[in-house]
């Protein structure tokens, strides 16, 4: 059971609409108000069912607890499906639901909204240090029930984090005990101290830094990409894994492999040569080990053989043991590897799993680079920079999208002072600055490209690092001209970040879009489909099936027994970047009838007529020198599945 527990002024609700889950309720307990409660929003698990009493039980405790730590007598439960991707069956849920109103009303007045409807609610949180509590309740085997420890941030995940197969390096521990020095450098190289900068114009950058320096990461709510996500059916959670693995739907999985393939691509053109390593890796290697102490990761593990073995969580290990195992000239340096791992994966926290923000399995391009001193790192290390801000635009993220977070040891920036600020001038805006007095990782120089989403919660894309100990800790040499072996600096690069990371970031900005007023839509070329044709009768359908074939690249065709208005809309809620109509006019003149989304605007769409040899050589234009793959659904849409 997840619980996220308010105290609040006051909570009420309105039921507006059963779903077919909905329990029966009567009028009276279709809305409610409370004053001065506790309001305790709970998602039901799957887990739960095993034993439902002792869910229940330790549910009850645990919401009277707070309820006496705040000092109040009155408690609101609401059913809230959206705090777990793992929910029970409803009768699961009603059950714990009626079994903790029954628990707790014996002591303090309790109300419960009723579960499976559609409801309005408002809610003022009173905002002191215990008004804003989480906890995860868990039933242990003979152990009764646990809950997160008291914070105001979401509480991790006890039992997993309990679990002996976890391992939790020690640059983990290290990051948690780290102490930062916290700044705001701006183009001209000047640095001030975060709270003597005047953010105002620069909003997105005060969120970003006051996320990064209260490490608040944790979710209390649904971030809008979610139904995003769902409703355009690219991604949706599966419950039948753990949690942070998702199921890509056809439409989602053209999306990511179309960036998948562009990231590849922009490597190739900067000499990177593609290669594959395993998955799965010995725990106790004694090269991985030492790795594994210096990496900010948490592992899953895996005992087969009588050994331990981890999932890899980057393509580190496989690329640099194979390094180590090559015969290396100054002639090839520097020298890029690359691959694009499907998957990595990290036993992130529970309660920061959410949509495509962070995950336990994700698909990361991940770079290394062999330089031959750090002269010729640093050089690498901008063109790279610049390379990951030309990645993130061509997938739809400008530099106003996203906040910038250069780190570093004292020691590197007093030595490479002009470097870190051109990095800065690059960008031509404030980044943020985090410098460390001594080097706690295997870098002494990070860059990230950070989204901030309608959370205020921001997640990493690109970046790159300058690893000063790996070529040591595997023994990766190269012989220099005199015929010497030296040791070389290593670049760790991904030019977008994690696959599924951007395309959050993309579906958050395009909710940012729409909040503005504008016509949200993701680039022509990553569009699953780029031109949708409406024949407006049946007798049209023919030339419209003959038009989508003349245009070619991603067009299908709407030939649903619907009307013409409602195939406009729904063209629209798939942020199609063309939509054709075709009628009589059409069939007489032979020209097209084009709707340019990416030209309209809220309730005034950009029409223009066209011939379809003008549409095909705008989206040729649009799309040149991008990854192309065909249509991931039939071309009819009346002989496609709903996926949701």
């Amino acid at each position: 059971m997840q619980l996220l527990l308010i105290h609040s002024d006051y909570i009420e609700f309105e039921a507006k609409r059963r779903t077919p889950v909905a329990e029966d309720v009567g009028e009276a307990e279709k809305a409610g108000r409370m004053e001065e409660a506790l309001c305790a929003f709970i998602a039901v698990e799957k887990i739960d069912e095993d034993d439902v009493s002792a869910v229940v039980a330790a549910g009850a405790k645990e919401i009277a607890s707070v309820a006496e730590q705040v000092k109040t007598k009155r408690i609101m439960l609401y059913p809230y499906a959206h705090l777990s991707s793992s929910l029970s069956s409803p009768a699961a849920a009603v059950e714990v639901l009626r079994g903790l109103q029954e628990a707790l009303q014996e002591e303090y007045e309790v109300a419960k909204a009723p579960f499976g409807w559609y409801k309005a609610f408002r809610l003022s949180c009173k905002g002191h240090p215990l008004s804003e509590l989480s906890r995860s309740i868990r039933v242990g085997e003979g152990a009764g029930a646990e809950a997160g420890a008291a914070a105001p941030a979401a509480a991790e995940d006890l039992p997993e984090a309990a679990e002996k197969e976890e391992v939790v390096s020690e640059a983990l521990k290290a990051e948690a005990k780290a102490v930062s020095f916290w700044k705001i450098m701006t183009p001209d190289g000047l640095m001030a101290d975060p709270e003597k900068f005047d953010f105002r114009g620069r909003e997105n950058l005060g969120k970003f830094v006051n996320y990064e320096i209260s490490k608040s990461r944790a979710v209390e709510s649904v971030p809008p990409h979610v139904e995003l996500m769902r409703r355009l059916e690219l991604v949706d959670y599966e419950p039948g894994s753990d949690s942070g693995n998702m199921r890509y739907y056809p439409k989602g999985r053209l999306v990511k492999s179309l960036l998948e393939s562009y990231v590849l691509e922009r490597a190739a053109d900067m000499g990177a040569m593609e290669v594959e390593t395993p998955i799965m890796y010995d725990m106790n290697h004694p090269t991985l080990k030492k790795y594994l102490d210096r990496f900010p990761a948490r592992q899953y593990s895996i005992e087969a053989e009588k050994r331990s073995f981890f999932l890899r969580f980057a393509a580190c290990f496989g690329q640099f043991l194979m390094s180590h195992d090559m015969t290396l000239s100054y002639r090839s340096l520097p020298l890029k590897m690359i691959e694009m791992t499907r998957y990595s994966f990290r036993r992130e926290q529970r309660g920061e799993l959410v949509g495509l923000r962070r995950l336990r399995a994700f698909t990361m391009p991940d770079m290394h680079t062999l330089c031959a001193d750090m002269a010729e790192a640093t050089a690498e290390f901008e063109k790279q920079y610049e390379t990951s801000i030309s990645v993130l635009a061509e997938a739809g993220l400008d530099l106003d999208d996203y906040e910038v977070a250069i780190r570093f040891t004292r020691e590197f920036y007093e030595e490479n002072r002009e470097f870190v600020e051109g990095l800065v001038g690059i960008v031509n805006k404030p980044v943020l600055i985090e410098m460390w007095e001594e080097r706690f990782f295997y870098f002494v120089l990070k860059f990230e490209f950070n989204f901030v989403d309608a959370l205020d919660k921001a997640s990493a894309l690109s970046t790159v690092q300058i690893d000063v100990e790996n070529a040591d800790r595997y023994e990766i040499d190269y012989a220099d001209a005199a015929g010497a072996l030296r040791r070389p600096v290593i670049l760790h690069c991904s030019p977008s970040g994690a696959i599924e990371r951007l395309m959050f970031a993309l579906l958050e900005k395009a909710h940012r879009v729409s909040v503005e007023g504008k016509v949200p839509m993701l680039a022509t070329w990553i569009s699953p489909t780029q031109v949708r044709v409406i024949p407006v009768a049946e007798r049209h359908l023919a030339r419209a099936l003959e038009v989508a074939g003349a245009i070619g690249f991603r067009t299908d065709v709407d030939d649903r027994d619907e009307t013409v208005g409602k195939k406009i809309r729904d063209a629209g809620r798939e942020w199609i970047p063309y939509v054709v109509v075709i009628g009589d006019q059409e069939l007489e003149s032979g020209k097209l009838a084009v709707t340019v989304r990416a030209e309209s605007q809220p309730k005034k769409p950009y029409k223009v007529e066209m011939a379809p040899e003008e549409l095909k050589a705008r989206i040729g234009s649009e799309t040149a020198g991008k990854p192309w793959k065909r249509l991931p659904l039939p071309v009819k849409l009346s002989e496609r599945p709903r996926f949701i």
